[in-house]
């Protein structure tokens, strides 16, 4: 099961090759993993009908009882039949709707099958939160396929609003799942199903909360606005997700665990009475439709209503109906659909008003479309006339209420007879005054799909009773009646056979009459649900807009300020109700007077900040109780911390600096004497605040430190350096947690600084050859020797023309020559020694982002662009991927993070040993550097260049002056020579 599920998504990644390759027949390659599915199934259809069940788990964290589970049963072998089945038709009609030219036909492909694997994953899951992952998953594509066509705003919306309605179900769903995994003690469905709760509040809550996921998932409703707007995706989306895949996964789910809740007095009266009104609402709008996709969608909504209410039921042969009409239900919505799609393929509308005689020129597809027509208006002897006779036999046996909804079912049966003529006459009938409509030839690959499919619901029929051993083995979990029933095409006259032809006849009227009905129709509509949402949406974006202007004024200070008196209100509330502090123990004032003397230093730099009006002094300051901080870890015996601390403190301040090059020298907001007489008391009242949460968090531990069974395990692995072997082995998780976080913070940050492209190499070679911003930043000098006279005899930096000679450092430049690679090798040093020595990973990245620093303010940016020529994109990806491979390596040993090891000998090394933690280190190591690199370049050589533009317009020359023709690139280490060097006055290094 895993491995059908897994092979979806591997091929779905293959997508983008495969159709550089292939073209349009990509699809045909792609549809091998759906088929492989079906081809499962249908060899397990004898030993699921006889009640076997095949299981499959997955202990990830047996303590806390995380893992995943699987499990096909006989609704879940139906499941996967139609999910897989109708898939792979699919995908092998989408070969023949699409042609090789169409845009973004990779992303379509890959999206259209990783759907299909989310769903089959979907339907197999045994386990709460399993289901809800490829639930949510089903989500994530399904607006990606309905959003395929991006350009067109209605693609957009309609996409967006799927996502929005289903997203919001299914986060009521979880917090339902949680519930119920609470109440039970566990998640698996199936344990879950064998022994229900009580219906308890809480019981009764997790179900309206899972119900309310599952209704909007089947567009039940008043959910049910988003499914028409959806047909804005291509055919095949329409054909496999609404009607087939993602909408009857709501249904499916009502129909898994109606044999558990069908009795929680909660259950019955949503699923009846909003099923009941959905499928009257969904038939009497799609008889005022035009546009033959949507009347299907309306058509369909309809009948999600009618198996909502079968599924939900809670009884026996109910169930059995229900089941059989997921059958029926896929077998002539699917191919109606398709045959939609080849309709708009060869005559270039779908509007019924201007389709005429279509019929006549495509007979074959007009006989496959009668046929699947025929079904959906449960005619005998289709299979669609079977479903409906088992429905109409298990509901007449209920109360008032029940006989009332069996009513509503009836009528919307009415409905659903009327609207499928309408379609059939729209689509292929000739009109009085409208000229037959040109069609191209349609080709038999085109129409094997729907053809397939619409035979099968015809020779179903009559052989329904085959079916009956594999969806009577669902129905038997339900307690069974004193004669239940069995599917079959004739059961001899009775109510069911009289309400169906009441049903039909009904339909016929409302047909024939269709000018009437569609005049009513449109003078007694209501508001449409769908400028209802927009109506809201509207409204909420107005009122967020008015919060936003009333919030966030513009002012850190104001906002940290807000943050700090929540904050301050939320302790002290706590602090004086509860009075923690009560047989705490006194804290100590310093363990060793060192201590204090750092802390009273580290204060008063902090207390300094608030005296101080320029930016720079600031920064210093700032940095000074960083370093204090630092020295603290010293004086406890922490050396990893305080490195890790000296060299954030350090990039810090760098980082700091280069950004105060484009502010002003002094803080422009005047704080008067009243705001710094709320502010200063602020401030100190939340730090006091702060360091009595600590005490009193520390002095309220009452379980033993877990320090000591540290220290013990890794020594336990012959290891010494206790922090390091947290960060890459004990506690790795938050690791690789706190390295994506950064990575998306940094990226975050320097794509407010990118707004267009990341990428240094397009105009490196000219803009070296003009005004740089180390050659802008001051006002012309004189008295200087010109020419080499006035330049090193030596170039000690690779972008070393690129500067202005009169503030040119000679020593920087040697140190900064010298000082590069010794740091990238005790970057390595810091990186491997981690086991046994102060190091690790991350400090190591920053002394070689340190390193590259160092180059970029000694050279500038192209200085930097020479001493690291690869993107810093790609040192974060690769980090990223070198660590979640490392954490998915483990997998082998049973967890994800298993350790492993590997001991050996080399010559003249002598014996080593190699561990996955120290490759897990060498993933953050490469992030943390592609972080550093991000930001200086977006901090550094991005200012530069706004510099370089700034002084460009200033001067008036609209861009760069031409200067010495060299570059950098044209050798590193040689002098400005007689080209090279600048003249007189053009500049220096920025201050």
């Amino acid at each position: 099961m895993t491995a059908l599920i897994v092979c979806h998504f591997v091929l779905a990644g293959c997508a983008r090759p495969l159709v550089r390759l292939l073209g349009r027949r990509t699809f045909v390659v792609l549809a091998a993993a759906p088929a492989a599915a079906t081809v499962w199934a249908a060899t397990r259809w004898n030993a699921t009908a006889s009640g076997d069940v095949l299981t499959w788990t997955w202990s990830w964290m047996p303590a806390y009882g995380v893992g995943a589970d699987l499990r096909l049963d006989a609704l879940a072998e139906l499941m996967v039949l139609l999910a897989a089945g109708i898939g792979t038709l699919v995908l092998l009609y989408c070969a023949s709707y699409f042609t090789d030219s169409t845009p973004g036909l990779a992303g379509f492909a890959g999206n259209l099958l990783a759907f299909a694997g989310a769903m089959l994953g979907l339907v197999l899951a045994d386990d709460l939160m399993t289901l809800y992952v490829f639930w949510e998953l089903t989500t994530v594509f399904s607006y990606l396929l309905i959003g395929y066509d991006s350009e067109r705003k209605h693609s957009r919306r309609s996409a967006l609003q799927a996502l929005v309605v289903t997203t919001l179900g299914g986060l009521a769903m979880f917090v339902g799942f949680l519930i119920l995994g609470q109440v039970t003690g566990t998640y698996r469905i199936s344990a879950i199903l064998a022994d229900p709760p009580p219906a308890d509040a809480a019981v009764s809550t997790a179900v309206v909360l899972i119900l309310c996921g599952a209704l909007s998932k089947s567009a039940i409703w008043p959910f049910s606005l988003w499914l028409p707007n959806a047909m804005a995706a291509p055919t095949p989306v329409s054909a496999y997700l609404h009607a087939a895949a993602m909408v009857k996964a709501g249904v499916y789910l009502i129909a898994r665990l109606a044999p558990a809740f069908a009795d929680v007095p909660v259950w019955r009266p949503v699923v009846l009475v909003l099923g009941s009104v959905t499928m009257l609402l969904g038939g009497w709008r799609a008889l005022r439709l035009n546009d033959l996709k949507l009347v299907l969608a309306y058509g369909t909504v309809g009948q999600l209503g009618f198996l909502t209410v079968l599924a939900g039921f809670g009884s026996r042969d109910t169930a059995l109906a229900a089941a059989v009409m997921i059958l029926a239900h896929a077998l002539f919505k699917a191919p109606l659909f398709l045959v939609t799609g080849i309709v708009d393929h060869a005559a270039g509308t779908r509007d019924l008003r201007a389709l005429s005689g279509v019929g006549r020129a495509l007979p074959q597809v007009c006989a496959v479309a009668v046929a699947a027509a025929a079904s959906m208006a449960a005619l005998p002897p289709l299979l669609g006339f079977a479903a409906k006779e088992a429905a109409f036999d298990a509901l007449p046996h209920g109360d008032t209420g029940e006989r009332w909804v069996l009513a509503a079912l009836v009528v919307g049966s009415a409905l659903t007879v009327a609207y499928t003529l309408r379609f059939v006459w729209g689509a292929f009938a000739r009109k009085p005054g409208v000229e037959d409509t040109p069609v191209h030839r349609v080709g038999p690959a085109f129409l094997a799909a729907p053809a397939f499919l619409a035979v099968c619901g015809l020779l179903l029929g009559p052989g329904v009773g085959w079916a009956d051993r594999l969806l009577g083995a669902y129905a038997d979990a339900f307690p069974a009646p004193a004669r239940p029933y069995h599917l079959a095409l004739w059961h001899g006259m009775g109510t069911a056979v009289l309400l169906s032809t009441l049903a039909a006849a009904g339909g016929v009227l409302l047909f024939a009459g269709r000018a009437t009905v569609t005049r009513l129709s449109r003078r007694i509509a209501w508001p449409t649900a769908d400028s209802v949402f927009g109506h809201l949406l509207l409204g909420l974006e107005r009122l967020s807009l008015q919060l936003t202007g009333f919030v966030q004024r513009g002012s850190l200070s104001v906002y940290l300020a807000t943050t700090l008196l929540v904050m301050l209100a939320g302790q002290l509330t706590v602090l004086v109700f509860d009075q923690p502090w009560r047989g705490a123990t006194a804290p100590r004032l310093w363990d060793a007077p060192l201590q204090g003397a750092v802390a009273v230093l580290t204060c008063a730099a902090a207390l300094l900040c608030l005296t101080v009006r320029r930016r720079m002094k600031a920064v210093v300051l700032a940095g000074l109780t960083g370093y204090g901080a630092a020295l603290l870890f010293v004086v406890e015996g922490g050396p990893d911390l305080a490195l890790t601390q000296f060299c954030v403190e350090t990039v810090a301040m760098i980082v700091f600096v280069l950004v105060l090059r484009r502010m002003p020298v002094r803080f422009q907001e005047s704080a008067s004497s009243r705001r710094r007489a709320v502010r200063i008391p602020v401030a100190l009242a939340a730090a006091a605040t702060l360091s009595v949460v600590v005490w009193v968090a520390a002095a309220a531990r009452s379980a033993a430190p877990a320090g000591a069974a540290m220290v013990e395990e890794t020594a336990h692995h012959g290891l010494k350096d206790v922090v390091a072997t947290i960060l890459v082995d004990l506690r790795a998780w938050d690791t690789m947690g706190e390295s994506a976080v950064l990575a998306a913070a940094a990226i975050g940050v320097t794509s407010l600084i990118y707004l267009h492209r990341r990428t240094e190499e397009p105009w490196l070679r000219e803009e070296v050859r003009g005004r740089t911003a180390w050659s802008l930043s001051a006002p012309p000098m004189t008295g200087l020797p010109r020419g080499d006279e006035g330049a090193p005899e030596r170039g000690w930096l690779a972008a070393g023309s690129t500067l202005a000679p009169e503030h040119r450092s000679i020593v920087f430049e040697v140190v900064t020559r010298l000082l590069f690679h010794p740091v990238l090798v005790l970057s390595v040093y810091l990186l491997f020694c981690a086991e046994n020595m102060p190091g690790g990973g991350f400090v190591a990245g920053l002394v070689a982002g340190l390193a590259l620093i160092t180059r970029y303010l000694a050279g500038g940016r192209f200085e930097l662009a020479e001493a690291a020529p690869l993107q810093p994109g790609l040192f974060t990806g690769l980090g990223l991927f070198v660590s979640t491979g490392v954490a998915l390596l483990g997998l082998i040993g049973g967890t994800v993070l298993h350790s492993w090891s590997h001991h050996g000998r080399l010559p003249l090394f002598g014996e080593y040993h190699l561990a996955t933690p120290v490759l897990f280190d060498f993933g953050v190591y490469l992030l943390v550097l592609g972080v550093v690199l991000d930001i200086v370049r977006a901090l550094g050589a991005k200012i530069d260049r706004q510099i370089e533009r700034a002084a460009a317009v200033e001067a008036g020359t609209g861009g760069p002056e031409h200067g010495p023709e060299r570059g950098p690139e044209q050798g590193s280490g040689a002098g400005p020579g007689p080209g090279g060097g600048r003249e007189p006055g053009t500049g220096g290094a920025p201050a």
